[in-house]
């Protein structure tokens, strides 16, 4: 049985990854895994990848989602989807997005949130 703060982020997930295909996204890959870390979902939007970290934030005391990415998991996620990118035949436009989702399933998108 997984942690409930595991069951937590796979909801904030699901829920983050339904969000964006509303919004017109189109899902790529889900808890892309290497050995340089993972990304929570892999997301196309017309022909720009999009990388996105998903935050859930149960007590708005711990600050905000963009605010919980720090320096060491931004280079973690910029090196994992490096490597996402090798094994494509062509490199695409990307960007790098946080979504984050509250207690009340409040989602604050956060597009380019990464340089």
């Amino acid at each position: 049985m997984k942690a409930p703060h595991l069951r937590k982020g796979e909801a904030a997930e699901s829920l983050a990854c339904r969000w964006l295909q509303r919004q017109g996204l189109t899902l790529r890959a889900r808890n892309y895994r290497c050995k340089s870390g993972e990304i929570d979902l892999i997301m196309e939007q017309g022909k720009v990848l999009v990388f996105v970290e998903v935050r859930y934030r149960s007590h708005p005391g711990y600050g905000s989602a963009a605010e919980s990415v720090t320096p060491a998991k931004q280079q973690k996620l910029l090196r994992t989807a490096q490597h996402y990118l090798q094994q494509l035949p062509h490199t695409p436009a990307c960007r790098f997005d946080i979504i984050g989702i509250d207690p009340e399933h409040h989602i604050q998108w956060i597009r380019n949130a990464l340089q």
